[in-house]
This record gives C-alpha cells, structure tokens and sequence, in this order.
C-alpha cells in the first residue's frame, strides 16, 4: 500500500472518529442541560405547592379561629326570621303574603352584606393579624419537610434534600443539620439552592423565603447519561486501536523499505566474491595458468579471500536470527577483557595499517573480569572496529583508539573511538536498528547489510551492560560500552 494511500485512510478514519465523538459529547451535553432544565422546574413547582399549602392552612387558621362569630350570627338571623313568620300569621292572607316577600328580601339582603362584612374581616384579619405571628408557628419545620418531601416526591424527585428558612436579610431561621453554612447569593453560585418566598402578601421588611439544596443533585443528573459513557469508552478504545493499526502500518512499511534495501545491498555483497571466484575458476580451466606458479597463486588467493568474505557475509546474515529468539543461547564464563581486546587489536592491526591508520590500546581499568560470551564479546568488539574502517576519511590518515576505566567499583568502561566521516544527530536515535545505514550518497559504497550495530546492541543487553555513542559529523565517533564486573580490588576514577 502507498503512503499515500494511507494518509488518506488516517485523515478519513481520524475525521470519522473525531465526528463521532464530537456527536456523542454534543448528545451528552444537550441530555445533561435537559435534565437539568426538568429537574429546576420540577422542584419549583414542587415549592410553589408548598407555599400555597402553607397559605391556606394559615387561612383555614383564621377561619376556624372566626368560625364562632360567625355561628353566633347565623343564630341570631334564624331568630329574626321566626319572628318575622310569627308576625306575618296575624295578617291577612294577601298583606301577609305581600308583607312575607317584602320583609324575606330586606333579610335575604341583609344576611348577604352582613356575611360579606364577616368575610371581609376575616381577611382583613388575616391581613393584618398573620404577619405578626412567629415563623416557626406559621411555617413549622417539621410540617414543612413533611409538605416538602411530599411535594418533590409528586414530581418525580426522590434524593436527599436539605432545607432552610430564611428573613429577608439572608440570615438563617432554621436550617436541617446537612444544609451549608454560607450566603444565600454563595449558595446559589455553588450549591444550586433553589429559593421560595412563602407568605408573598406579607409586608417586604418581614418575608422569609424557603430555601431548597440537593448534595447528591450532580450525581442524579448524570446519572441520566450513564448509559452513553460505555459507548463513548468503546469509541475511544477503537480510536486507541486505530492509532496502533496506523503506526504499525507505517513501521511495516518502513520495514519492508528496509528490508528491499537489505536485499539489494545483500544481492550487491554476494555477487562481487561470487563473480570473483568464478572467473578464477575459468582461469584455472586454462592450461597456461595452470603452468605458471605465480599465476596459480594469484588465482589461489582470490579464491581463498573472496571465500573467506563469503563466509563473512553468510555469518553476518545469519546474526539476524537472534532477533528472532526471546533469549540467545550463550556460553557466559569470566572473560578478561583486557586479554580479549589485545587479541583482537592485534588481529586487526594489518587492516587497518592497510589504508594508512594506527589503532592504539589505553587499557586503565584495575579490573576487567566481565562474565560474557567470549565469541560474541569479539564480535562486538570487531564489529566496532570494522565500522570504524568502513566509515573512515579517504583523504586523512584513520586513527583508532580502545581505552577502558572503572567509571565505579561494579563496572567496566570500554571505549572504542576514531576519526572518521562521524555521524549526524538525526541519525544516532537509530543507529542501533536492525537493517538500518546511514545514507552516504551511494547505496553501495559502504559494505554491509546494516545488522552489524543492531547485533552489537543486542549483544551488550544480553551481557547486562549498556550502549552509547556519541558522534560529531565530519570528526569522528565514539562508543562506550559498560558492563558488570565480576570482582574488582579497587577503583579508579
């Protein structure tokens, strides 16, 4: 697939998962407000019945409390008018009947504007009489939990609730043991109180307002939403997936780009020593090379060296299996490594006097008994080397140096340094990559199948030891190499 293609499918699929959610979270939001719109206007209907309810039980109050005047009126205008009927039977049929009417509507009147006075007094009563009386008698705290519970109950509210009453300079009448201690204009901010003034006839300077909080209001309206968390917990896992889908992709594109890269140079490698051989296969076919000594051993030693390189290449190629294995099957013993890196040194000396370099020995450390593979601690160590002799300047003289230190009393340092091309810096974070080169402007020019760092690194983790490199284009690079000590007898700084 291209990676073309694959921006593209990012883009689309980001852009669908970012609608998605963006979807979910609008819904959430627009449910959230709803419910709460509902659940204001619910508990407001909820204290409106309970400031009318206190309303007509203060008026029912009054009534009762008129209630046998009111008797005692009544009382009286049945005397009357049984003295009325008395008098009219001592009339005559026809004045009696006219008189009856007349006198049975001067009553009927009568009897109307005098209950309208009564009534009339009895409000004007309630006016004037019912602001005077306590609170407490008027809106009793038990009666009003009581109307309260019921009401919000009615309308569909069923969780905890805290309430008090208070005048009308916010101070607190009474109050239930859970409602907070603060300002009303506070508690409105933080709380969501909701407030009713009961009794609005009553004069201004003397109103009390019935104050309503809900500690568990947030979790309630939430609560209404939960449904649509699992969803959006899917959605983000799926977009957790995708984003691993997406970098996979791009890492296996840049591995199979690696690995063609690999093939190439693999087919390059292979190809020279193999044409080599075979050309000095055709000249030993040829019977005036086989009669001239010097011939024979010219045509002998190509076949020797590019055999010898071939094995190189086959060695080097099969080191990639060790990617492959959860643990390297190793031969650990107590390694000098003082020993192995004199041997190596002089082993590699004739390479690099070839091209003009020196390689020089700085062995310092007071104890270097590390516990590795002694096959694969050389490997390490002339993989290095190798490097630095593939990557050197053509137009200045190489210089290689190994020096090792005790930087604490468990570790051993060795350091490999030379003076070659050098590094750059955007090229150092994965410079231990398997199938990884650095570019030098010809695929081909620098031997190798980019597996020797990436062995070296494996290598030195499997020794429990660490790897760094520090490079300055242009001047030349430097490893070190730190491994655990089996025994040391001192430090040195």
């Amino acid at each position: 697939m291209k990676k073309s293609t694959i921006w593209i499918l990012t883009i689309l699929m980001s852009g669908t998962f970012a609608a998605l959610i963006y979807v979910q979270f609008l819904y959430m939001s627009n449910m959230v407000r709803m419910r709460d719109d509902q659940f204001n206007e619910n508990v407001m209907r909820s204290l409106y019945v309970v400031s009318n309810q206190l309303e007509q039980e203060e008026a029912q109050h009054f009534l009762e409390k008129n209630m046998t005047d009111i008797i005692k009126d009544a009382q009286q205008n049945e005397a009357a008018n049984a003295r009325i009927s008395t008098n009219t039977t001592q009339l005559s049929s026809t004045d009696q009947a006219r008189h009856a009417a007349q006198e049975e509507s001067v009553s009927l009147r009568d009897q109307i504007l005098h209950q309208k006075d009564l009534i009339d007094a009895v409000i004007v009563n309630i006016l004037s009489q019912a602001s005077s009386r306590p609170i407490t008698q008027r809106a009793d705290s038990v009666k009003v939990k009581a109307m309260l519970h019921t009401a919000l109950e009615n309308n569909g509210i069923t969780i905890p609730f805290e309430y008090a009453l208070t005048n009308r300079f916010q101070s607190i009448i009474y109050r239930t043991d859970g409602y907070p201690l603060a300002s009303a204009n506070s508690l409105k901010a933080t709380h969501g109180v909701y407030s009713q003034v009961l009794f609005p006839s009553d004069p201004a300077n003397n109103q009390t307002t019935l104050n309503v909080y809900f500690p568990t209001k947030r979790a309630y309206i939430k609560s209404s939403v939960r449904y649509i968390i699992p969803s959006m917990i899917v959605t983000v896992i799926m977009l957790l997936i995708f984003i691993y889908v997406v970098i996979t992709a791009f890492k296996q594109k840049k591995l199979n780009e690696i690995k063609t890269d690999f093939i190439n140079n693999m087919t390059h490698e292979l190809k020279t020593p193999i044409s080599s051989i075979s050309l000095a296969g055709q000249m030993l076919a040829d019977p005036a090379v086989r009669k001239s000594d010097n011939m024979m051993k010219h045509v002998t030693g190509v076949i020797i060296d590019d055999t010898k390189r071939l094995r190189f290449l086959v060695e080097t190629v099969l080191q990639m299996s060790l990617y492959y294995q959860k643990k390297a099957a190793l031969n650990l013993t107590d390694v000098d490594a003082h020993v192995s890196i004199s041997s190596i040194c002089n082993t590699f000396k004739l390479k690099v006097e070839k091209y003009g370099g020196k390689i020089s020995t700085n062995l310092k450390a007071k104890s270097a008994v590390v516990q590795v593979d002694e096959m694969h601690f050389t490997n390490v160590v002339f993989n290095l080397l190798d490097n630095a002799v593939k990557y050197r300047q053509k137009e200045a003289p190489m210089m290689l140096k190994i020096s090792t230190c005790n930087p604490t009393a468990k570790k051993l340092r060795i350091t490999i340094s030379d003076t070659g091309i050098g590094i750059k810096k955007e090229h150092l974070s994965k410079l231990f990559d398997k199938f990884y080169r650095v570019n030098t402007g010809n695929v081909h020019n620098v031997k190798g199948f980019g597996l020797g760092l990436a062995y070296v690194k494996k290598m030195v983790t499997e020794f429990k030891g660490e790897i760094t490199v520090e490079s300055e284009f242009g001047k030349g690079t430097t490893f070190h190499i730190t491994l655990p000590l089996i025994s040391i007898n001192d430090t040195e700084d």
